[in-house]
């Protein structure tokens, strides 16, 4: 090699180490304590409000037994209470990002296909779909190999056999 072309792959090298390293060279952004505290609250709020509807869909499929949903269900409620005072008493500046609306817009719209079944008429739909394409699948065999083909398969994807 060339020293010409060693120096070109050394410089191209130099670039790219340099490229790479741009991330950790870049300080870090210093986040208060508020915000800190005000990111847990919001997780915590979102994960309880999960926590909540899964354990209603739970309850209404009857995966829950009757006596210890009204007790769970008012533990993760009083938890969430919880959760929104301190969300209250932190400075006003803090708690308005905004997402309330969203996350109450949410809510709304979970709370109608609750009760309008349109939840599981989707997974009915879905369910449907899959049966359908198992059966488009694998519904015949080869009569010269006798390996499973699709029933729309014109040539016998094992030994080349002409299907029809």
């Amino acid at each position: 090699m060339e020293i010409e072309s060693i120096l070109l792959i050394l410089a191209v090298l130099i670039l790219v180490v340099f490229y790479i390293s741009q991330p950790f060279n870049r300080r870090s952004f210093s986040v208060s304590a508020e915000e800190k505290s005000l990111s847990s609250l919001l997780a915590e709020r979102d994960r309880i409000l999960d926590a909540l509807l899964e354990l209603d869909f739970d309850h209404d499929l009857g995966k829950i037994p009757a006596e210890n949903y009204p007790d769970q269900r008012a533990n993760l409620v009083q938890r969430g209470a919880e959760i929104l005072r301190k969300l209250d008493n932190l400075p006003s500046g803090a708690s308005s990002t905004g997402d309330d609306a969203q996350l109450d817009a949410i809510i709304a719209a979970r709370r109608s296909e609750k009760d309008t079944g349109e939840e599981f008429d989707y997974l009915e739909e879905v369910i449907a779909e899959r049966k359908d394409q198992g059966k488009a699948k694998a519904g015949k065999f080869c009569f010269n190999c006798g390996k499973a083909i699709k029933i729309t398969d014109k040539f016998c994807f094992h030994c080349g056999t002409d299907l029809t």
